[in-house]
């Protein structure tokens, strides 16, 4: 049966169950730290295939340590959206010709295209960073790389 207000789908009793047919509270006291993990940093994810049954969809946060570089990575076929939440990090990739560093602050973003190859670093040396992601996969591609650029 079609619900005639065009908005919504009708829900039968065992739908209700069906973790794709209704909203998650993820509460930050929930945030799971067995997600795909890079040196330097600790991720943690909240909205995940695993956590909410997402089909296109990764969503965390990461900390880095103060005065502290996590190792070079990419995240795959993933497009990666980053929010700067506390702290003053820097995101660090080679443009072919050069490493390129962004240095960022509270409220800023940033966009990784998939398989570049980048780092994570905090310069400061007393205040922690910690960003929201956001990722175009249901699961955290993460791949760790030796370097940051094949020369």
């Amino acid at each position: 049966m079609t619900n005639p207000d065009g908005f919504h789908p009708d829900f039968t009793a065992s739908d209700r169950d069906t973790p794709r047919k209704r909203v998650h509270h993820i509460k930050a006291s929930e945030l799971d730290p067995g997600t795909a993990q890079t040196e330097g940093m600790r991720r943690f994810a909240a909205i995940s295939g695993k956590s909410v049954g997402a089909l296109n969809l990764w969503m965390g946060e990461v900390h880095v340590a103060a005065a502290t570089a996590s190792g070079n990575h990419h995240h795959g076929e993933s497009e990666t959206a980053i929010y700067i939440r506390s702290g003053h990090p820097e995101f660090v990739f080679h443009d072919g010709d050069q490493e390129v560093r962004i240095a960022t602050a509270p409220g800023d973003y940033i966009f990784v295209p998939p398989y570049v190859p980048h780092r994570e670093e905090n310069p400061d040396p007393t205040t922690p960073a910690e960003v929201v992601i956001a990722r175009t996969t249901q699961e955290a591609i993460v791949v760790n790389l030796p370097a940051l650029y094949a020369l």
